[in-house]
């Protein structure tokens, strides 16, 4: 896999992560975090959960004693995998997470390979997981501010990494050609002209106000707009001295100065903006569509479908929305003994055995193995040399793979009889 495609699946894979952690709570302080920076040791890691295990036959409460110690006990045995944190570190997280109707379910979380190296050592026992060193790593610095106007509305928003935030959406106050009776044709002129002149003022300062803390990391300013308006402004330096500078020289004719505006605007500065990959999304998605429609489509889609595909090798490119959630979750009977396999979420309680001949319930059924979907998924790609494509749901075309295709499609080798 290309560097840049690894570090793609790296970011995805803690962002899912991150968002199932962010929502599990304990009942006191009996979940565990355990991050080890790759200059750390395994072993002294293990050896530190050891002493913390014995520490922990100290607590008062016997259901809390026992959850912080099976905790404990669950990390040490995920430790027993490693031999060393890998090049970036590792950190883990389990315990007993409420699940509603006052129940609880282990779970043991790992986040191999992060996409940033972890800078420090720490252990902590609390009802939440402490996620601080792994949030910042989602952070995208570089961006580009977004601004579009025409005398009677303007917006403005900022683009990072695969996603767009507009900001603002503001309506001038500007009246329209016809001139009220008793004025004169050049007080009602003058009067329009003031009108239009507070108006920039007030976008371009929103605009400003909002671009000047994050001014470090913008790589640009991109302006548009459906006529001249965008022109003057820029010509005239309605925006601060600092923002101004940042500007790009090139203006770009947008068809509204709204949302839908900024989101043009995006499209139509695609060769200005090569840190933002939304222009690639939608040349892989329209490969699809088109492929889609042919007699015989080199295409796919849906969860079943899609691994069918894969188990044949017959993946060319795996296009997975960034909006899919779920895991792939491998449960054990404990009453019977048999391995079942279920989607499921992180706060669903498990399932009843399925086995006909077996009456086990969900108490009975413990987690073997859990992945989220989209991991799974990718790594039965990687298996037949498929490539990932991963579709953020800010753009039309990745809502459509979201909400029209059930977040899974595929370009395929050859058509699928």
């Amino acid at each position: 896999m290309a560097d840049d495609a690894r570090l793609a699946t790296r970011r995805l894979r803690l962002k899912l992560a991150l968002e199932d952690l962010r929502e599990m709570k304990g009942f006191g302080t009996e979940l565990v975090t355990l991050i080890i920076p790759p200059d750390r040791q395994v072993s002294d890691a293990r050896g530190m959960l050891q002493n913390e295990h014995g520490q922990a036959a100290n607590i008062k409460s016997k259901g809390t004693r026992k959850n912080v110690q099976g905790a404990i006990e669950s990390a040490i045995s995920t430790l027993s995998r490693f031999k060393t944190p890998g090049e970036n570190g590792l950190a883990i997280f389990v315990g007993a997470i409420i699940v509603g109707n006052n129940k609880t379910r282990m779970v043991n979380i790992v986040v191999e390979e992060p996409p940033q190296a972890l800078i420090s050592f720490r252990y902590r026992c609390d009802s939440k997981f402490e996620l601080t060193q792994l949030e910042e790593m989602l952070i995208d610095k570089k961006s580009y501010g977004l601004f579009v106007i025409d005398r009677s509305e303007a917006a403005y928003g900022i683009a990072t990494g695969k996603r767009i935030h507009v900001q603002e959406h503001l309506v001038s106050n500007i009246m329209g050609k016809h001139r009220q009776g008793g004025q004169s044709a050049q007080r009602f002129e003058r009067l329009i002209e003031e009108a239009a002149h507070n108006f920039f003022k007030r976008a371009t300062e929103h605009a400003s106000s909002y671009w000047l803390p994050h001014l470090e990391n913008i790589q640009a300013i991109i302006i548009g707009g459906p006529g001249a308006t965008k022109d003057f402004v820029v010509k005239n330096e309605y925006f601060h001295h600092e923002i101004h500078k940042k500007i790009a020289k090139t203006h770009f004719d947008v068809g509204y100065s709204n949302d839908s505006g900024v989101r043009e605007l995006v499209e139509n500065a695609g060769s200005l903006m090569g840190e933002i990959e939304l222009d690639a999304e939608r040349q892989v998605m329209n490969a699809f569509l088109q492929e889609l429609i042919r007699t015989h489509p080199k295409a796919t889609y849906g969860e079943a479908m899609i691994r069918q595909a894969l188990d044949q090798g017959a993946v060319h490119k795996l296009l997975v929305s960034e909006g899919l959630r779920g895991n792939r979750v491998t449960l054990k009977c404990k009453a019977c003994g048999t391995e079942q396999i279920h989607n499921l979420r992180r706060d669903q309680e498990l399932p009843n055995c399925q086995e006909s001949a077996c009456s086990g319930t969900g108490d009975d059924m413990k987690e073997f193995t859990s992945e989220s979907i989209i991991e799974n998924l990718t790594k039965e790609a990687e298996k037949g040399n498929s490539e990932v494509v991963y579709i953020s749901t800010d753009t039309e075309e990745g809502s459509q793979l979201m909400q029209g295709f059930g977040g899974l499609a595929a370009i395929l080798r050859y058509p699928m009889m």
